[in-house]
């Protein structure tokens, strides 16, 4: 144990989410006006210190370091130790990183730890100014500055822990939950004896959350009866049914690929699973449900998040936590959507007024690949011309269980444990409802060059423990999001010009979703002034209204991840395109952004200036 390390867990919240989503899009074919975005500033580096005697400044220099590695070496036990859930996806081999047990089998969701991770924080941020920074290594210097805007940013929600939001249609608690369990690995048998804790578990912690939402109703912060009935709705896709169980079936697979079983202790722990999910797992999900319906009628609020008493305060702050932009305020991020969304749908314009021939291609267009494999190995060629090369890793790829269909998102990556970094598994959801969205740009998202290509980079380039644990949505989606804007015009079978307007369609639509996100829990719009704005783009905009409004009531601040992270990257691209000209390279620039990994965009800008100043220089 390290000396700086306390006794008693710290409970900082800094570990990434181990699913990373996909979301659909809409296809667009007008335009409307915008004005022109203010560009984000961009931070200036940090001062150094100089003027030490030599000798006596590397004396101190160690001791600083060594205080600061100390910290975070205990940082990145608490956080990981958190729960034994977290440990085992993070972690294939805690043993290895002296860890060998946790405080809970699943993070708690109460009042009571929301409160206690305020208090750490505190505690963390003053523990972060006492850095003499002049005197750490560069990545540390990293390290700090991404913990100091964290722990800024975290500041904001000061006060509003009631009003988290643990339950979600599509990315909440209930619905994610269960396929982390499917995908949790047995490497030995104790790993099966903590799946089935956790399993066992499962009601008391899905009470616990009840309790946290009679909270928020008795403090008038309970979700609207229409979000109530749609989280009801994800619950029921999880009573399973006898026969068609996918919970028994992974369960079962798991188990026969674990060695040095004997049939009679796989059929004892088979029996021990079916008694878990029909006495803890389908009551869980009854409570839940049950639990819900008892509470309608408490929240008042039809409106999106800026409809509750310091909603919009609330708001802001999940703006911030979920895309770390560079950006001073929403105002600024509105604006920029804006434009953004012009720019790109005046491109659909033009390219359709030019080549009129693309507008009956876009009914009927095909990817030179269509199946899921074969897309992922023509994405890893792809990606060799303009990213740098991974070394090679397996991944996975599965459907999603029927059953859950309604319940997820249109895919997901489930994240590597830090030290295997092979272990990588893509979901799919074949739902007709998701037809929309072309399965090629949804693996690029999710795979190559998206998500398992980024997290297997950071993994393999990265030495800080602490780092490739930190969560900060918008750089994972954004850099995702990015990344499958690209792919549309990578050599995949399509006409040029119809990847390049297909590209320009699916930046707009995105625009849309993180202008409304914002418009309903900022500006307080409904359902009629989201049709109004809808009018603008579709003829029939009243077959979506409903859906997009309730969309961002149930998910506040969920697509600015997606699309603000999006912009920060190719505002960076854009301006170093501009200044370096011809010697633009675009796999530095990509290195670049890899190597920086999960990070606030107001740090990463810092950074992008120094590394503009190099290739201006030639370095």
């Amino acid at each position: 144990m390290h000396k700086n390390h306390k006794k008693r867990r710290r409970s900082v919240r800094l570990q990434r989410s181990v699913l990373s989503a996909a979301l659909c899009a809409l296809l667009l074919t007008s335009c409307a006006p915008a004005s022109r975005a203010p560009q984000p500033t961009t931070a200036a580096p940090y001062e150094e210190e100089t003027g030490a005697d030599y000798e006596q400044l590397t004396e101190n220099s160690l001791k600083e370091q060594q205080r600061f590695a100390d910290l975070e070496e205990s940082l990145f036990q608490d956080e990981i130790s958190a729960s034994r859930l977290d440990l085992h996806f993070l972690l294939k081999n805690p043993e290895g990183r002296g860890i060998t047990k946790t405080d809970a089998l699943i993070a708690p969701i109460s009042m009571e730890a929301f409160l206690q991770t305020r208090n750490d924080q505190e505690e963390l941020r003053k523990e972060l100014s006492g850095f003499q920074t002049a005197l750490l290594t560069d990545d540390q210097k990293l390290t700090l500055r991404i913990l100091e805007s964290l722990m800024n940013t975290e500041k904001k929600g000061e006060g509003l822990e009631l009003y988290s939001q643990p339950l979600a249609p599509t990315i909440g608690t209930q619905a994610q939950l269960p396929m982390l369990l499917c995908e949790y690995a047995f490497y030995t048998r104790q790993d099966v004896e903590d799946y089935l804790n956790i399993l066992e578990y499962l009601d008391t912690f899905y009470g616990q959350i009840l309790s946290f939402e009679q909270e928020k109703a008795d403090a008038g912060l309970m979700m609207s009866d229409t979000s109530i009935d749609h989280v009801m709705e994800s619950c029921k896709s999880y009573l399973l049914v006898p026969g068609n169980n996918f919970m028994i079936d992974s369960f079962k697979e798991r188990l026969n690929a674990l060695p040095d079983l004997t049939d009679d202790a796989k059929k004892e722990l088979c029996a021990r699973n079916e008694a878990a999910l029909e006495e803890h797992f389908v009551p869980a999900y009854k409570l839940l449900i049950d639990g819900l319906e008892k509470l309608k009628g408490t929240g008042t609020n039809e409106k999106g998040m800026c409809g509750y008493p310091d909603g919009k305060a609330y708001y802001e702050y999940l703006v911030y936590t979920a895309t770390g932009t560079s950006y001073h305020s929403i105002d600024e991020l509105m604006t920029a959507t804006e434009q953004e969304i012009s720019d790109n749908l005046q491109i659909t314009s033009k390219l359709l007024s030019e080549h009129p021939e693309l507008e009956s291609m876009l009914d009927n267009y095909q990817y030179r690949q269509t199946e899921p494999t074969a897309i992922m190995e023509e994405l890893k060629e792809q990606t060799l011309k303009d990213f740098p090369q991974l070394p090679e890793c397996s991944y996975t790829l599965k459907d999603v269980p029927k059953a859950l269909e309604l319940s997820l998102s249109p895919a997901f990556y489930l994240t590597s444990p830090i030290d295997d970094s092979s272990q990588n598994v893509i979901y799919i959801n074949r739902n007709p409802i998701y037809d929309n969205q072309p399965l090629y740009n949804t693996i690029a998202h999710e795979g190559y060059p998206g998500h398992l290509y980024q997290t297997v980079w950071f993994h393999t380039h990265c030495d800080s423990d602490l780092r490739k644990i930190l969560s900060f949505s918008g750089y994972t989606e954004g850099w995702a999001a990015y990344v499958e804007a690209l792919s549309y015009r990578l050599d995949n079978g399509l006409d040029p010009l119809l990847g390049e307007l297909l590209e320009a369609n699916s930046k707009a639509t995105l625009g849309i979703h993180a202008y409304l996100d914002m418009a309903v829990n900022y500006l307080g719009w409904e359902r009629k002034d989201v049709q109004k704005y809808l009018s603008s783009y579709f003829s029939d905009p009243e077959s979506i209204a409903d859906s997009m409004f309730e969309t961002m009531v149930d998910n506040p601040a969920n697509y600015l991840s997606y699309f603000i992270g999006s912009l920060e990257i190719r505002n960076m691209r854009e301006t170093a395109e501009l200044q370096l000209g011809d010697s633009f390279n675009t796999t530095k620039f990509h290195t670049f952004l890899l190597d920086m990994g999960n990070a606030p965009f107001d740090v990463i800008q810092a950074y992008f200036t120094t590394w503009l100043m190099n290739q201006k220089m030639g370095n």
